[in-house]
């Protein structure tokens, strides 16, 4: 019965360590060359995945082409501007997984092709080329033309004539709001140029829509947007319910997919929220203006990340010059604030107590979510099964120098001092506590093989003495 118990066991262990591999990057392949600046970014879904982040860069491990962007549960990403040309790109996937911290996965990386030729021209998809009933205060939005690295956009009242806006730079983005109206009941002309370093494209077509009937001005009439940039879930609360507690006309909930597109999840004051990622709220209020009717809106994208209680991984203390400096090192996805001595105190985002006094003092951390509260004392009692009761410094690599032994599970440090004496009580050496330790000589002279003792003292002045071998 044991063996078929210890095969289930295993087989489990087995099939649990599968489903938390991480994926090898299907496409592009690793260090695969001559990869559109267009590409889409895939990977093999991994079971057992909660959601997955994505970071590009140009350095290994680097971001700044885009930081931890979140996929979903998606096993894919389309940059929406494109990829620079000609250009290493280093991948990093990370993976949110059951119960565990974020797993980040080694990076992989495929290098772009060099663009040698001018973008295609691009069209519209918000003001769409043709409508007559754009709203004044329309954000104008297009498509992403492959190997752009920048549009240039004219808008005007009369064809060619482009005296609203003239030739605007407004670099590598797919969007542009007017920062006033356009104006009203009037035919606008739009010309979009993509570019690159290889040039403009052309010829790029003028197109023309029109503006609706009179708008009020919804500066003062747009209810509020309560939701925060970042929502925590507990990793146990999946799914959850969550409102906003904004009056306003109506509401809109989106959940935003990886390549930009949007899904209508809700349209009262809840949402139930069953996976992480991105989502947008949009409230609005309808305004009565002479018999049309206005919606005045405001829209507040966030993220949903999952969050955990914090484990307290180690605490470090020194002594600087105006007390003791204590960092408090946690494990956990969560987003922690940090508290010393009231669990109820005043909490900081730093994990780092400066010009902290010499006494016992305890530690707090709590996820800002609410998903729980960990505490420990700073600094453990001193114990004699920290000290080492003898060594051999022979020269052979092993056990050749004594020294203070943290406690394996927290791995801190609580002595500030060592002292050693001999056994008639000579001071012989004081005895950094993080240094590679006593090696056995004085002054550069071996000592013999006999007892030693030694006076450890704590950073909150306790004190525990004890006594060692030297073998020779």
């Amino acid at each position: 019965m044991w063996r078929k118990t210890l095969f289930l066991f295993v087989l489990f262990a087995t099939f649990h360590g599968m489903a938390q591999e991480c994926p090898k990057i299907s496409y592009p392949r690793n260090e695969a060359t001559q990869i559109g600046v267009d590409a889409t970014i895939t990977w093999p879904s991994v079971p057992g995945v909660v959601g997955y982040l994505i970071s590009l860069g140009t350095s290994p491990g680097g971001v700044d082409i885009l930081n931890q962007r979140s996929a979903g549960l998606t096993n894919s990403f389309t940059p929406e501007t494109g990829l620079p040309d000609d250009t290493i790109i280093y991948v990093t996937i990370s993976m949110f997984l059951e119960n565990q911290q974020l797993k980040v996965c080694p990076g992989e990386f495929f290098t772009t092709v060099d663009v040698t030729l001018p973008p295609s021209c691009t069209v519209l998809n918000g003001a769409v080329a043709g409508n007559t009933a754009v709203r004044v205060n329309e954000k104008i939005t297009w498509d992403y033309a492959p190997t752009a690295t920048g549009y240039r956009l004219s808008l005007g009242t009369t064809a060619g004539n482009y005296d609203l806006v003239d030739n605007l730079d407004v670099g590598n983005a797919l969007d542009y709001r007017l920062p006033g109206n356009l104006p009203l009941d009037q035919d606008i002309f739009i010309r979009l140029v993509p570019y690159n370093e290889n040039g403009d494209a052309t010829p790029c077509a003028e197109d023309r829509f029109s503006t609706g009937v009179p708008t009020v001005d919804c500066s003062d009439k747009k209810p509020a947007n309560d939701i925060p940039d970042q929502l925590g879930i507990c990793a146990n609360d999946l799914p959850t319910t969550i409102s906003t507690e904004v009056f306003a006309s109506g509401f809109r909930w989106f959940k935003l997919a990886a390549n930009g597109n949007e899904t209508l999840v809700s349209e009262t004051r809840e949402v139930a929220l069953k996976d992480i990622g991105r989502y947008r709220l949009e409230t609005y209020n309808n305004i009565n203006d002479a018999g049309n009717i206005i919606e005045c809106s405001n829209s507040k994208t966030f993220e949903v990340v999952l969050s955990k209680a914090p484990i307290i991984s180690s605490v470090d203390v020194r002594r600087e010059g105006g007390g003791l400096r204590i960092q408090v090192n946690t494990k956990g996805s969560g987003d922690y604030e940090y508290a010393l001595d009231l669990e109820n105190g005043n909490y900081q985002d730093s994990p780092i107590f400066e010009n902290v006094s010499d006494a016992e003092h305890t530690v707090f951390v709590r996820d800002r979510y609410g998903c729980g509260t960990t505490q420990r004392i700073v600094e453990e009692s001193l114990s004699r099964k920290n000290f080492p009761a003898y060594f051999t410094p022979n020269g052979d690599g092993i056990n050749d120098f004594w020294q203070f032994m943290p406690p394996p599970e927290s791995g801190e440090i609580n002595v500030e001092k060592i002292y050693i004496f001999d056994q008639y009580g000579n001071f012989l050496v004081q005895l950094d506590p993080r240094s590679k330790g006593w090696g056995g000589t004085q002054n550069g002279r071996p000592l013999p093989s006999s007892d030693y003792w030694y006076r450890a003292i704590s950073f909150s002045r306790k004190e525990i003495k004890g006594h060692f071998t030297l073998k020779r």
